[in-house]
């Protein structure tokens, strides 16, 4: 069995942590919000969402998880759509979203492994 010292986290650092946790929240619900109130003045437009719309709608889907997770119930979809364009357009909305944010969660996840490595004493 190894036996490293382990240190307990300095306050500063947990203070850190939980001013990250709360901005995070409140930008999700934020863009929750904003997600919600785009998709209210897309549906008061009097042509039906094509491709890029669609596009958009699905890039923003992923934003309006926290809303929902609340209790609000919010637009993810436009009903009233061009049909099948606009369905391959939100579903690359959807798809690229997801491969920002979880590329920004693997490099986010890396790049803490990469530090915690050089941190460890040899």
């Amino acid at each position: 069995m190894l036996s490293h010292d382990v240190q307990s986290p300095k306050p500063a650092s947990r203070r850190r942590f939980w001013v990250r946790v709360l901005l995070t929240i409140t930008s999700a619900l934020a863009m929750g919000w904003a997600c919600g109130a785009a998709m209210r003045a897309d549906a008061r437009l009097s042509e039906p969402p094509g491709f890029f719309r669609g596009m958009l709608h699905g890039a923003i889907m992923p934003a309006a998880w926290p809303v929902l997770m609340i209790g609000h119930d919010q637009d993810i979809y436009a009903s009233r759509n061009s049909g099948r364009t606009y369905k391959l357009g939100y579903s690359m909305g959807v798809n690229l979203s997801g491969l920002v944010f979880f590329g920004w969660l693997f490099l986010t996840a890396s790049s803490v492994r990469a530090l915690a490595q050089r941190r460890k004493p040899q």
